[in-house]
């Protein structure tokens, strides 16, 4: 006994989402979190499964606390730098916006500003046509 169904080469079928005629063949299977529907839709407006839709099929484990942890000494124990100042270890920080450095001058102790601006300033000549 032979196919139950025609081979479909040139059979044609509309897009079940926008209405166009296409090759049958062409057409693909609608997909929404995993399963299949009896949609038929074009290349166009075809659109792979989305995997924000497969949230909680999966289990996941993503613990965020550390088991016995220890405090940051770096902070105080760092040492002193190349200009003699003592750095801040794992937590120094130099600001470089409004004013370079980001210190100011009532918080010099939490954010010391070791930052200098240098700039200058030339001039351009251009030559048009030779």
């Amino acid at each position: 006994m032979g196919n139950r169904f025609a081979s479909g080469k040139i059979a044609i079928a509309m897009c079940d989402r926008c209405g166009q005629q296409f090759k049958l063949k062409k057409l693909k299977t609608e997909i929404i979190k995993q399963r299949k529907y009896q949609l038929l839709v074009c290349p166009e407006c075809w659109d792979p499964d989305q995997p924000q839709l497969m949230l909680g099929t999966f289990p996941v484990d993503d613990p965020q606390a550390l088991r016995n942890p220890r405090k940051d000494t770096t902070y105080v124990t760092s040492g002193i730098n190349v200009n003699g100042f003592t750095t801040g270890g794992s937590r120094d920080i130099q600001w470089g916006w409004n004013p370079v450095g980001g210190a100011r001058f009532f918080d010099t102790d939490l954010t010391p500003n070791y930052l200098v601006l240098g700039a200058q300033v030339g001039t351009v000549t251009i030559q048009i046509g030779s």
